[in-house]
């Protein structure tokens, strides 16, 4: 009698992991010579299960990762140096709870976009928050947002979030405006938070690209000195996977 009143209040609570295990429990006899703590922790189980999933789903949508990617689809078959290794130790995040960078670089078509989403992704999967950009179109959207007074209200999130991802680092020259906002970007992350840098640039090139000697050594302190590295070669997956996949070609 009191089966439909209490699904009732559980769908009213937004209990909505306890309804569905309920309902299958209800509809099914397999749990019948489960005692009641049994069958209830499984019904909190669901829910915890539930309310994970749903925090997940909103932590990556945030993190408007450009690919969809994970550490479990990494291609270790082709040869670019992607060292398995090194992905088994950042694979747990430590890297982000002790605020640290990645640093990865390679030539174009590599994957380095796709490491650099499929590290965030597990971050997110992790409980942290995650922030993908593109730099070269970040640095741009701040020159703007100066003039428009956006200007505090896309730097806020670039300084808070626990992951942030700044995708092609290198791709054009810097103005001095830029320089300053990237300074300004990696002071407040600084020791506090993690990074993840790709570019087609080897590290050593960076403050060449930069162009201010003050402003790079600064910038590239608070960034390449408490980084991970990983250096990718070889030819271009795009290429590979065109020439392996009929359709790519059609």
């Amino acid at each position: 009698m009191l089966t439909h009143p209490t699904l009732d209040q559980l769908r009213a609570l937004q209990l909505s992991g306890m309804l569905k295990a309920l309902t299958e429990q209800l509809q099914s006899s397999e749990c019948e010579h489960l005692s009641f703590l049994e069958r209830f922790a499984l019904l909190v189980d669901r829910e915890v299960a539930e309310r994970d999933n749903r925090r997940l789903t909103t932590r990556l949508r945030a993190a408007k990762l450009k690919q969809v990617a994970s550490l479990e689809d990494l291609d270790f078959h082709t040869p670019r140096q992607l060292d398995r290794g090194l992905i088994r130790t950042l694979a747990p995040c430590g890297w982000v709870k002790d605020h640290l960078n990645i640093l990865i670089c390679g030539p174009t078509g590599v994957g380095k976009s796709f490491l650099a989403c499929a590290l965030a992704q597990k971050a997110c999967r992790e409980g942290y928050k995650a922030l993908y950009h593109r730099l070269p179109r970040l640095l741009a959207e701040l020159e703007i947002a100066r003039g428009d007074g956006r200007y505090p209200t896309l730097m806020r999130p670039l300084a808070r979030v626990e992951v942030l991802v700044l995708d092609d680092w290198g791709f054009d020259s810097l103005t001095e405006r830029q320089r300053r906002d990237l300074l300004e970007i990696f002071d407040d992350r600084y020791g506090i938070k993690s990074t993840i840098v790709t570019s087609q640039l080897p590290v050593e090139h960076w403050h060449e690209a930069i162009g201010t000697p003050t402003l790079a050594d600064a910038i590239l302190d608070r960034l390449v000195h408490n980084a991970y590295r990983i250096n990718l070669q070889g030819p271009s997956l795009r290429k590979h996977k065109a020439l392996t996949d009929p359709a790519l070609t059609q």
